[in-house]
């Protein structure tokens, strides 16, 4: 599944990265925040593809109406906006639980000792759609301390309204002295970041953890209409980290 498409690993020296759905179980750790309301209405018929796909088209939509709020309140909305689509009874308490579930997303296994990897070779940027509060409490499971960190919070939008490329594209050539064609942005999300990406001219390292390239679901990111190149294909971090491994010794 590894697919290089243009230009080496190696031509690169910053990795920007969503961190949401690629470095952090995202889809799991949304699912299992919806467990409390779902279990206390009986609902076994509302399954995991089926909650995260209502969950993508709720919280998109929300993120575009109210950019600049944060985003553990735009959570408790889209919560209280799932339980009204399923018929379902919630309280203020469950909403406000599940706007403060962050901490509780798990990373993917391979995440750190990736990322560690990665770090020798790179410097490693977050991009992101949470808050400066949410993204730390995560950070603590990465394993590695970043070179720079822009959230939807420091920007006043969420991914993928261009300002927020704009804004960190700004930041690291004012503050770190990296250009644009220094950069692969690496993500797993094609609506929130390589359909951005791509306007902006970045190099783009795809992280399929869905395996949407080979007929997998969307699960809990909203749907493109047509899919961006991208210029690396991999199925996980580790992967990735492997490649850049087997690259350098080549």
């Amino acid at each position: 599944m590894t697919k290089p498409l243009a230009r080496s690993l190696s031509d690169y020296t910053t990795l920007t990265f969503d961190c949401y759905g690629t470095l952090i179980d995202w889809e799991s750790g949304i699912w299992d925040a919806y467990q409390p309301l779902i279990a206390a209405s009986g609902r076994a018929d509302i399954t995991r593809g089926a909650g995260l796909a209502t969950h993508a088209r709720l919280e998109s939509a929300q993120q575009a109406v109210t950019p600049g709020m944060l985003y553990p309140e735009l959570l408790s909305r889209v919560h209280g906006q799932f339980a009204h689509h399923y018929g379902l009874v919630t309280t203020a308490e469950l909403d406000a639980g599940f706007g403060g579930s962050i901490a509780c997303w798990p990373a993917f296994p391979d995440t750190a000792d990736a990322l560690r990897r990665l770090k020798q070779r790179y410097k490693l940027v977050i991009l992101s759609n949470v808050n400066q509060a949410g993204f730390a409490a995560s950070n603590r499971k990465l394993g590695v301390a970043f070179d720079a960190i822009y959230t939807a919070e420091d920007v006043g939008s969420y991914k993928p309204d261009p300002r927020n490329f704009e804004h960190m594209l700004a930041r690291l050539e004012a503050d770190h002295g990296i250009a644009r064609g220094q950069i692969l942005h690496t993500a797993q999300s094609l609506f929130h970041d390589h359909v951005p990406a791509s306007d902006f001219g970045l190099a783009k390292a795809w992280i399929d953890r869905q395996g949407l390239s080979e007929g997998g679901a969307w699960g809990a990111t909203a749907e493109v209409a047509s899919r961006p190149e991208a210029d690396f294909l991999f199925p996980t971090m580790v992967a990735m980290a492997d490649a850049v491994e087997a690259g350098s010794k080549s």
